[in-house]
């Protein structure tokens, strides 16, 4: 049975958007260890579906669609998002 990872995507924190932040990802656990091929070096495996990664607007769809297909799951909660609200001049100080 295959096993997937339903979670919310994280900030991208190279840039101070919070765009596609409110979708939910599914990507399934990978099969098979990754291991090098001997003639690029290039790390990889005979698992296809770790190239699969599927988008939904809550988390209720996501789990909706793993459960419609048989899918074993695990939902990783959203970590707590804390403001640091601070003035310029603390900076300075």
């Amino acid at each position: 049975m295959q096993t997937a990872r339903i979670y919310q995507r994280p900030k991208n924190a190279m840039q101070s958007g919070k765009a596609r932040t409110d979708t939910w990802q599914l990507e399934f656990e990978p099969g098979e260890a990754k291991r090098p091929d001997p003639l690029t070096g290039w790390a990889g495996s005979g698992d296809t579906r770790d190239q699969i990664r599927l988008f939904f607007p809550t988390c209720e769809a996501a789990v909706a669609y793993a459960e419609a297909q048989g899918l074993a799951y695990t939902v990783i909660p959203t970590p707590e998002k804390k403001l640091k609200l601070q003035s310029y001049a603390d900076n300075f100080r």
